[in-house]
């Protein structure tokens, strides 16, 4: 049986609040967030900054609850620094057979990591795709998604 990775919640263009180069490793997190983009504790993430471009795999640790933190722990913190931009990303390996019809979430939130929107995007078919039944995201522009999300609260 063949698998893939599959980025079932991400954590989009959040703002990291401190970056810990005395602690032990990883990445902490609101568990606010954890909880909207279902991001368990301890899982392997993907963090990519989106202001100076580095891209590394830790894991997550919950941090204060409604605190809104995003904090760089270890060497990440070399990567990072307070006020980047962030994008962070979670995975889990899926069989092939099982990819349609599965759902990534997206968490957006505003400079201050308080969530904005929460975006469930369905995995189309490779059936829907050819058949051009499959909505497209080209063009998707972030400022976009904010504005729409603003104007709907």
């Amino acid at each position: 049986m063949q698998t893939v990775p599959f980025m079932y919640g991400k954590i989009h263009r959040c703002t990291v609040t401190d970056a810990d180069l005395d602690y032990v490793g990883s990445v902490t997190v609101d568990p606010l967030l954890l909880i909207a983009a279902r991001i368990h504790p301890y899982v392997q993430v993907d963090v990519v900054n989106i202001t100076g471009g580095a891209r590394l795999q830790t894991y997550v640790i919950p941090g204060i609850c409604g605190k809104g933190e995003i904090c760089l722990n270890g060497a990440a913190a070399h990567c990072f620094k307070r006020g980047d931009l962030a994008i962070i990303m979670a995975y889990s390996q899926i069989s092939v057979d099982m990819l349609p019809q599965q759902i990534s979430r997206s968490v957006l939130v505003d400079s201050a990591n308080r969530i904005i929107d929460v975006r469930e995007y369905r995995v189309p078919s490779l059936d829907e795709l050819a058949n051009g039944n499959a909505e497209s995201r080209s063009g998707e522009r972030y400022a976009d998604i904010i504005k729409t999300a603003s104007e709907t609260t």
